[in-house]
């Protein structure tokens, strides 16, 4: 009971890491499954098939590529939108600072029906059509306010004082953003950037609001549960999940190279 006590907060963080990840484990298992009917829920033996044609639904590729062009757009304009939001809340002072910090966190903290059904509203009364626009529009809407807290939380630990040796030495605003500023806020501005790409890539309810004949991934994967999801869809998820692993190793590794660009100084003398 002594050893138990001592390591029982150990014992549940692999117990909660194991809970998140069997699923996943479970998906990529069954990646090699060869099912005799349309249900890929029971082991029936071992198979290579369809991994060798895991792109040869056209269906799934059209809504994995919708996906994807969906996400990396949203990325893009969420971060550096996201990113000169969290730079004028830290670093300025104007009305309307505290409303702002307010309406940013209300995204997050709102259902994704709510949004979803709110958007679709807006689209029709303003006689929008829905489609591959205005899903750009509602991913980069509810992605904005993660790239802020992520990059604010980045800019509240940053030192200054680099900024101004810069200037010191004669660096216009745009050299010290360009050659200071933007490299230490880099970790801050990629973890902020896949996390972007993930809840795009991920999102279901907004996207079954205001897709209109535009087909996603999870859609498609939902639309598939009612007659039997392909095997395919398994390999391709688990695609994403090893892509999804090596970007937060890049992350890791970019965020204690900054760290330890941050943390030399000039030796006295």
């Amino acid at each position: 009971m002594k050893w138990l006590r001592h390591n029982a907060i150990v014992i549940y963080g692999f117990l909660a890491i194991a809970y998140m990840l069997i699923p996943i484990a479970i998906i990529a298992i069954f990646s090699f499954n060869d099912p005799t009917g349309k249900f890929n829920f029971t082991w029936q033996g071992f198979t290579f098939e369809h991994w060798k044609n895991a792109f040869g639904i056209e269906e799934l590729n059209e809504a994995l590529s919708n996906s994807l062009q969906l996400a990396v757009l949203s990325t893009i304009v969420a971060t550096i939108l996201g990113t000169l939001i969290a730079l004028a809340l830290i670093r300025y002072q104007f009305r309307g600072r505290k409303a702002t910090n307010l309406l940013i966190v209300i995204p997050m903290a709102t259902p994704e029906v709510v949004i979803g059904a709110s958007l679709l509203s807006m689209f029709v009364y303003a006689g929008v059509a829905t489609g591959f626009g205005t899903l750009l529009i509602a991913h980069i809407m509810f992605c904005i306010s993660f790239v802020v807290v992520v990059v604010r939380s980045r800019l509240i630990g940053f030192d200054r004082s680099l900024e101004e040796a810069a200037a010191d030495l004669g660096a216009s605003p745009l050299t010290s953003f360009r050659t200071v500023t933007l490299p230490l806020l880099a970790p801050g501005l990629i973890a902020a950037a896949l996390l972007a790409f993930v809840l795009s890539l991920d999102d279901f309810v907004i996207s079954a609001f205001n897709s209109g004949q535009t087909v996603t991934f999870p859609i498609f994967i939902f639309g598939a549960s009612q007659r039997g999801i392909p095997v395919e869809v398994n390999g391709l998820a688990t695609i994403l999940f090893l892509l999804s692993v090596v970007g937060m190793v890049a992350v890791v590794w970019q965020q204690r190279r900054a760290e330890r660009m941050a943390s030399v100084r000039p030796e006295p003398g």
